[in-house]
């Protein structure tokens, strides 16, 4: 199992959004997807159609302070990727884990038992660069950062790459990026231009080759608790992303 975090410190950069799209087009291919989500506000969780989680279903929060297993947390549902469920007791489960031993390294031994059963873990991450992000790093083989094409978003890519740094130094030598998905892209608009032209200095080849540019299909999927591949199969946006998750198989398959 390939574990990859989406990972970006800035909200509205089209981090949930790539993690749900990529996971759906990754189980279009034919891989064994789950989806971890490990962000408070639980988007990527509401974001599947999961608006309540059942009652008696343990949580990411329940596994990392212990108190369930993670086989027994993944939910699942014909037709799209298995998922563990996140929400609002995350904040405080951070809280509770801040001074435990050996913090940093709880996620990664909890989904060690779900290795064999998945090709794929995708963990969405929150917009910060906190304990539970740390955690997502240290648990993962690869990362990938979603770039929204909107606003000059570089000064908190450095701080992001001195984050990864450090968990490469101290916790996860391993950890490497798979790539950047630039998202919510206007050809019409200059500053656009400007933004793709800098992040193909900064990161060249990483820099996926499609890009996902803005379409309303995209943003109006989980609405309906759908990805874009369901909602809107033949718009862009779907193009844009089973090309991204092509992408990604030969560079993580090769």
């Amino acid at each position: 199992m390939k574990v990859i975090s989406f990972v970006n410190q800035k909200g509205g950069v089209g981090k949930t959004t790539s993690c749900l799209n990529i996971g759906a087009a990754l189980q279009e291919a034919g891989r064994r997807v789950l989806f971890i989500d490990m962000d408070a506000q639980g988007s990527l969780t509401k974001s599947t159609g999961l608006t309540a989680i059942p009652d008696n279903t343990p949580t990411v929060s329940d596994i990392l302070t212990g108190k369930a297993d993670a086989q027994n947390a993944v939910i699942h549902r014909e037709g799209m990727p298995d998922i563990i469920p996140g929400d609002i007791r995350l904040s405080g489960a951070e809280v509770e884990l801040i001074g435990a031993a050996g913090r940093d390294f709880i996620l990664k031994e909890a989904i060690e038992p779900l290795s064999d059963a998945y090709d794929y873990a995708l963990i969405d991450c929150s917009p910060s660069l906190s304990v539970l992000t740390l955690m997502a790093l240290t648990a993962s083989d690869r990362y990938i950062i979603p770039v929204a094409a909107q606003y000059m978003p570089l000064d908190g890519i450095v701080q992001l790459m001195h984050t990864v740094d450090l968990v490469k130094r101290r916790m996860n030598p391993g950890l490497d990026l798979t790539g950047v998905v630039v998202t919510l892209y206007d050809a019409r608009r200059s500053l656009d231009k400007t933004i793709l032209d800098a992040i193909k200095q900064q990161f060249g080849d990483k820099l996926f080759s499609d890009i996902v540019r803005y379409n309303s299909k995209i943003a109006e999927a989980p609405a309906y608790g759908k990805d874009v591949l369901q909602y809107a199969s033949a718009s862009s946006g779907a193009a844009a992303y089973r090309a991204i998750t092509a992408e990604i198989i030969r560079r993580e398959e090769k």
